[in-house]
């Protein structure tokens, strides 16, 4: 199939005008699977030669678009944003900054993905949460009983779990898409902040009561709830985080961010936390 589009105009640069058509093609006309064209045919449709082609789908493969192998036709990927969350990791690994950054994210996208989500839930959207949940509690017990790093690992691949099937019950595809590029970096900030949550005296109990309070409100159909349930749930996210770095405890690579570390809490908030009852 050959472009149907407009093509791009002979301003821009031969390489970025073949990129933008192509991007055209593959998010307008052509499905997950589906072959380019020959480059001797998208070298005649946008008047380039075939290096320059070339190098326009290796632009895209680059941004996660095309999967290509030697001696065929570039093939359509379904996006699944990898190229972003692989951005965001390599910041999380390299800046303590980054690691709060990413919660700032998570509020602007988490408390709508939470408001949305109430209003749209269905039975399929529920039972996923429900799964993600029952499979934190299981991994927490574990964690208690078994083998402790193992254990955790499936700890936090459930609670991503749970953002990830919240985001898709919202009836969003843009929320879904994003917290699904978000995977390996929140899995990473999860494993930096049950060091804090621990360290503040709490368990990972009391996270997954926090799950559970965001959850009731959803299935409540209670919006408003929903996204306070959330907000609540994020702040004391930046409070784990922030006692993690100013504890100097080193992300999953085993290096410690450059930058300056997370905001230190205050000793008025180290008192309430110290006399805050776990949540069970």
């Amino acid at each position: 199939m050959l472009p149907s589009t407009t093509l791009p105009g002979p301003q821009l640069p031969a390489v970025d005008r073949v990129v933008a058509g192509l991007m055209d093609l593959i998010l307008g006309e052509l499905s997950p699977g589906a072959q380019l064209p020959s480059e001797a045919e998208l070298a005649t449709t946008y008047d380039v030669s075939r290096l320059t082609v070339r190098e326009a789908v290796k632009v895209l493969s680059g941004r996660g678009l095309l999967d290509l192998s030697r001696g065929r036709r570039a093939i359509v990927r379904e996006p699944d944003g990898s190229a972003f969350g692989d951005f965001l990791a390599a910041t999380m690994r390299h800046d303590a900054k980054g690691l709060l950054d990413l919660i700032e994210v998570r509020q602007a996208l988490e408390i709508q993905s939470a408001t949305l989500c109430a209003k749209r839930i269905s039975r399929a959207g529920a039972a996923a949460i429900a799964g993600a949940l029952a499979g934190m509690r299981a991994a927490a017990a574990e964690m208690r009983n078994g083998d402790r790093a193992a254990a955790e690992e499936r700890y936090h691949q459930w609670d991503v779990g749970f953002h990830e099937a919240m985001a898709l019950a919202s009836g969003n595809r843009m929320l879904g898409h994003l917290l699904e590029a978000m995977a390996v970096p929140l899995r990473d900030s999860f494993h930096l902040s049950l060091r804090g949550h621990e360290l503040r005296g709490h368990t990972p109990e009391d996270t997954i009561a926090a799950h559970e309070r965001i959850f009731e409100r959803i299935q409540a159909g209670d919006a408003r709830g929903a996204a306070q349930a959330m907000r609540l749930h994020l702040r004391e996210a930046v409070r784990d985080v922030s006692a993690a770095l100013n504890a100097r405890i080193p992300p999953r690579d085993g290096a410690l961010p450059s930058q300056r570390p997370g905001p230190k809490p205050s000793p008025s908030q180290n008192r309430r936390d110290a006399k805050r009852p776990q949540r069970r």
